[in-house]
């Protein structure tokens, strides 16, 4: 073999030999790194299910209507598993229509699909209102303290377009976009009080989330990815042009009321 043979043969086994070494090093990185994407998928799915088990409907059931199921936001069990949290603006036209009586959740997995629920609490100031139920259900942990900051990973779970897609709920994440002041308009305007006097000159704080968010989502738990725990309650979406433009044109703009409220009244109904 001359001189330029054992060059050649030289160079082509440095060739193999580095990239041998590269796929014998890169391998343990490959395997760690679809490990932690496995965990991170399996940490999400048992995160999501566990949400679902405690995301309810928010209507009224009345058997000889058509339909008898009525579909007006979505809410979440809190606490002792007996008390859910929704939007005031949700049970606002029940309670104007003298509905109360037939106030309901549904969820897949309830008996017959519905429960039968009675309003206990309600801030119109903040939106929120809290209702009890005669079964203790799964309950989600609220966050203790206000420790959300801009940029956190969040997800909510809830019926986006109401019973159009059955009784599924929907689970939409982004991050806190931004926290910031906010004044939110009445329902009525029989609510314009001192009270709502008073935030015209200092407004609130409230959460912006960057993900797409439907009416029906009124009320559904804001969580955070990396605890769990609730942080905020849907509130509204922010919407270009008419309402019926939000489903083929969302602006993916969500607003959620801070779960620091949601304490106060809980605190209410408990005291």
């Amino acid at each position: 073999m001359c001189a330029s043979d054992w060059k050649a043969w030289l160079c082509a086994a440095g060739i193999q030999l580095c990239f041998g070494t590269f796929i014998f090093l890169s391998l343990p990185a490959f395997a760690a790194e679809n490990t932690g994407a496995k965990a991170r998928d399996d940490y999400m799915a048992s995160l999501i299910a566990r949400a679902k088990s405690s995301t309810m409907s928010v209507g009224t059931f009345k058997f000889n209507e058509k339909p008898p199921a009525r579909f007006s936001g979505t809410g979440f069990v809190i606490g002792d598993g007996t008390r859910v949290v929704t939007n005031h603006h949700v049970i606002a036209p029940i309670k104007e229509a003298g509905r109360l009586f037939y106030l309901s959740i549904f969820n897949t997995d309830l008996p017959d699909k519905r429960i039968k629920a009675q309003l206990i609490a309600e801030d119109p100031v903040h939106d929120l209102a809290i209702l009890r139920i005669e079964k203790r259900l799964p309950a989600l942990a609220l966050a203790k303290k206000e420790t959300v900051k801009e940029g956190y990973g969040v997800a909510f779970t809830g019926y986006p377009i109401g019973f159009v897609l059955g009784l599924n709920p929907t689970t939409h994440t982004g991050i806190i976009s931004a926290i910031a002041p906010i004044l939110l308009p009445p329902p009525h305007s029989s609510l314009i009080n001192g009270e709502r006097v008073k935030l015209l000159k200092k407004p609130y704080d409230i959460l912006q989330i960057d993900a797409v968010a439907f009416p029906g989502n009124s009320g559904s738990p804001v969580y955070r990815i990396a605890t769990g725990e609730v942080v905020g309650v849907i509130n509204k979406v922010f919407i270009k042009g008419k309402k019926e433009h939000i489903l083929k044109d969302p602006t993916g703009l969500t607003y959620a009321i801070p779960v620091k409220w949601v304490h106060l009244l809980d605190q209410s109904v408990k005291d």
